[in-house]
């Protein structure tokens, strides 16, 4: 086996920020950009390091790719490569999507804009049921998960709290799944752990309060950074949790966007670089762009785009520094394993409403007669699933054929 080659700092800085503009294809595809760059071609990490990091990072919440950039960084250079690699993992995808939600505010009453964003649309549902098969065949291994999932499936449509359903759950996984099983030592709060579990926080809460004393508790930036903290935390299961979390309530029951703006966000997302998370830094920019307050429209979205990235990915850094020094114990917790086997379950079935809530809202959209089933949308949704399931065409290039066909039907006047 060869020794783990250590680079300089700075060799170590121009990396992460290629991985920041090159890392598209979601999380399975960064993570073959890293293990590529860090373990095959340069020998900064040995193999089985990287899938125990790996496997490690899929057991916490927030971007698993994200997190496996910063626990890499962490490994090599401490905490300051740990926040260069996580940082930049996220800034690059940050500005081009600030970039691309600013056009997309200014130029949607275009017809040719308009028509690209409604051809995406049956795609991005495509994607999204797409991810729900991928995730339930890896989440449901067994009856008991499967009726589990149903359950919470059933108290989603209930409208049941999403944080509190995970906590009940996941408190059952852990207390009865493998209750059976020997448990390993409790992990200790020691020199590396207590210090980042202490200040991460508290540099989240400062500009919060800043921004709520300034503008107010009401405002969507400081409700954007709430409501993204509260997802942060309990986004197991990936981006699609994180996005289910918010999308109920962003494009829901607060009214802050539309759920066909929510679809032109995940979009977006998909086809720049970085964590599909970032999807949820485009919600902030229309919301605040739609609900201004006080301030100029382009301040209020730049400072609620701001927050989001602030309180998805803050986080991320606080389970690594926290918690990588003792990775190995945490893996191989038998209670913990049983209640993310639950947690993993529910995270499906809410996923599942997330993507019938979309399909529902674009194809079957209601109107002052009942509803109006839109033939086109869902034959491409139909369309753009089998072309992602034969394999052929990658999933940006399916995104943009959607989007080329909607704007040929624009310009074309079809409904």
């Amino acid at each position: 086996m060869s020794t783990p080659v250590r680079p300089g700092f700075s060799e170590a800085l121009r990396l992460w920020l290629k991985i920041g503009c090159l890392g598209f294809g979601g999380p399975s595809g960064q993570i073959a950009l890293l293990h590529r760059e860090t373990v095959e071609e340069r020998r900064w990490v040995g193999e089985e390091e990287f899938a125990r990091a790996l496997k490690f990072c899929m057991l916490l919440p927030g971007p698993e790719a994200q997190q496996l950039a910063t626990w890499i960084g962490w490994r090599l250079h401490g905490i300051r490569g740990g926040i260069a690699a996580g940082s930049l993992f996220v800034i690059p995808a940050a500005l081009l999507l600030w970039a691309l939600g600013l056009l997309y505010v200014m130029g949607r009453d275009l017809p040719a804009v308009h028509g690209f964003f409604e051809g995406i649309k049956p795609v991005v549902v495509a994607l999204v049921f797409s991810a729900l098969w991928k995730i339930g065949r890896r989440m449901i291994s067994s009856i008991a998960l499967g009726v589990i999932a149903l359950a919470a499936f059933g108290l989603f449509l209930l409208e049941a709290s999403y944080p509190w359903t995970v906590v009940a759950f996941g408190l059952l996984g852990a207390l009865f799944l493998k209750g059976s099983e020997t448990v390993t030592e409790a992990v200790p709060v020691g020199r590396g752990t207590a210090a980042p579990m202490l200040i991460i926080p508290a540099l989240w809460v400062l500009p919060v309060l800043s921004l709520a004393l300034w503008l107010g508790w009401s405002s969507i930036p400081v409700r954007v950074a709430l409501l993204y903290a509260k997802a942060a935390v309990l986004s197991f299961g990936g981006a699609y949790a994180a996005l289910s979390c918010v999308a109920f309530h962003a494009s829901g029951d607060w009214g802050w966007l539309t759920p066909g703006q929510m679809l032109d966000g995940i979009g977006l997302a998909e086809t720049t670089p970085g964590p599909l998370l970032i999807a949820l830094q485009f919600v902030a920019f229309v919301a605040a762009w739609n609900h201004p307050g006080a301030l100029p429209a382009v301040v209020s979205a730049t400072i609620a785009s701001l927050m989001a990235v602030w309180s998805l990915f803050l986080p991320s850094f606080l389970w690594i520094f926290s918690l990588a020094p003792h990775m190995e114990r945490i893996a191989a917790n038998r209670r913990m394993a049983g209640a993310l086997s639950v947690i993993g379950a529910v995270v499906t079935a809410v996923i599942a409403k997330l993507a019938l809530w979309f399909a529902a809202s674009l194809f079957f959209p209601a109107t002052s007669g009942g509803f109006v089933v839109r033939w086109v949308s869902l034959a491409m949704a139909v369309a753009a699933w089998l072309l992602l399931r034969s394999g052929r065409l990658g999933m940006i290039p399916v995104i943009f054929l959607g989007g080329v066909a909607g704007v040929l039907l624009k310009l074309a006047g079809a409904a």
